[in-house]
């Protein structure tokens, strides 16, 4: 506006010099004005001095008109104010076309890759008060507690190792159909015929695009939230825990989310009082399915609930095929409902309750999905494979005391309904309870003790045995991202 004024004072420079000009030659003697030759020029200048009359009547209008347009144009532009939002500007018309032209080729506007390479060095000692199958020494499972007084030997044993120390790696790659993960995992934790070894073992192998994956990890019939912050590794006995092979698809994605998948079948049998008969041993396990498993999870600022599910075939046949026929076979199922509940911020709560038939095998701590029964009014199946019936409860509190300190305490229970062709001192029920205190120097570091309680209760010739146990760890996390 300052440039329109300055605009508007030179268009009248000319005029209003002449205006000072003819008031300043205006005041000659009189004499001069009356001479007749000057008669014609008086006329012009009078007929000049209206029309700058007029144009500077005209300019002071426009000057009005400016004044009160000002004050709306600062406004408009003054600097704390926002813009309307149909004034806000959108991309050029040279970029919107490229966009467009890009999405109508399958060309990605932006591409994003990353890389994690992450894992832990852990060190695990203590000391057993009572005893436990030395290969599973440095944990506290049940199941691996005496069946009968002395079977492992004395009481009292310390514990040394690094199994729990860990390696993996993560990637994911934006693509046309999706986010591509995948995840390669491993520990040194021996198990099967590594038992007690300290060597590799894996964890993870899976790949996700989109909705599906494939692959081995958690089965969506467990969830791994429920696990509490503890020391101990093989956890609460009574959680369903299995990685396993599988084929996932994840229709509904984020916290509240549902899976479904087929998963490699696998099963365990207990020949109990029958185990040296000689038919049996012309048994073999026979799996033409997949199980099949799934979860719904509805979370909520307060934490979450999952409700999980299985249903899967175990057959076995009798390949001798002499005056016994102890082929059969038996429907495992499983309802697994679990709970992580935010009391405050520093409380919560990991729940978990399931039940089910022939599902030993995916729970945490359980020995065998089939048991013996005895069916005397069948002469040539004098005995036939049952599923068992099994009960797993989890309970936990994790405790945050502040940014350094921090604690667990909680219980889990299995209780198994035996056959009654098994065997008197076969597994019936295990109870299993911690409580530690860590902490963390830094983030990185969690350092701590952990008292643990174990117990093992025997079918029916009445023999249980209590354990209790000492952990003191040491873990060191790291982890390197790249992205590109």
């Amino acid at each position: 506006m300052i440039l329109n004024h300055f605009y508007l004072s030179h268009r009248h420079l000319i005029p209003l010099s002449v205006v000072f000009l003819l008031a300043l030659f205006g005041r000659v003697p009189a004499s001069a004005q009356e001479q007749p030759s000057q008669t014609p020029d008086l006329q012009q200048m009078q007929k000049r001095m209206e029309q700058l009359e007029k144009e500077m009547q005209e300019l002071k209008n426009e000057m009005k008109a400016a004044a009160a347009a000002a004050p709306s144009t600062a406004k408009a532009n003054a600097p704390n104010e926002e813009l309307p939002k149909e004034a806000v500007p959108g991309p050029s018309v040279e970029v919107a076309t490229e966009t467009r032209q890009a999405e109508e080729h399958g060309e990605e506007a932006k591409q994003s890759n990353s890389i994690n390479f992450y894992g832990f060095a852990m060190l695990d000692s203590g000391y057993n008060f009572g005893a436990i199958n030395p290969n599973w020494s440095d944990t506290e499972r049940p199941t691996q507690l005496p069946s009968y007084a002395g079977e492992f030997g004395p009481n009292g044993s310390t514990f040394w190792g690094v199994r729990q120390t860990r390696f993996g790696v993560k990637s994911s790659t934006d693509t046309s159909l999706g986010e591509l993960k995948t995840i390669f995992e491993f520990e040194l934790f021996g198990t099967g015929v590594d038992a007690g070894q300290t060597t590799f073992r894996l964890r993870h192998a899976w790949g996700e695009l989109g909705q599906f994956g494939a692959g081995q990890t958690w089965s969506p019939f467990m969830d791994i939230d429920v696990f509490p912050n503890s020391l101990e590794y093989w956890g609460p006995n009574g959680m369903v825990f299995f990685r396993n092979v599988q084929v996932r698809w994840t229709p509904i994605q984020g916290n509240s989310n549902v899976m479904i998948a087929l998963e490699r079948p696998g099963a365990s049998a207990d020949g109990g009082n029958y185990s040296d008969f000689i038919a049996l041993q012309n048994i073999a396990p026979q799996f033409k399915w997949p199980d099949l498993s799934g979860h719904v999870r509805i979370a909520r600022d307060w934490g979450y609930i999952q409700v999980g599910a299985i249903l899967r075939k175990v057959a076995w046949v009798d390949t001798a095929g002499a005056e016994f026929n102890l082929s059969g076979t038996a429907i495992g199922w499983g309802i697994n409902t679990s709970s992580n509940i935010k009391f405050t911020k520093n409380d919560t709560a990991r729940l978990s309750v399931v039940y089910g038939k022939a599902i030993e095998n995916y729970m945490n701590d359980a020995p065998v999905d089939i048991g013996v029964q005895n069916n005397p009014s069948n002469p040539v199946s004098p005995i036939k494979g049952v599923p068992l019936p099994v009960l797993g409860v989890v309970s936990f509190l994790d405790h945050n005391w502040n940014e350094k300190f921090s604690s667990s305490i909680g219980y889990s229970m299995v209780n198994i309904d035996n056959s009654n062709g098994m065997a008197a001192n076969a597994y019936h029920q295990g109870h299993y309870a911690l409580t530690n205190l860590l902490y963390h120097p830094v983030k990185q570091v969690t350092m701590g003790g952990e008292f643990q309680f174990g117990r093992r209760v025997n079918f029916l010739d009445g023999f249980n045995y209590n354990d209790y146990k000492l952990q003191f760890s040491f873990r060191y996390d790291w982890s390197k991202g790249f992205e590109w």
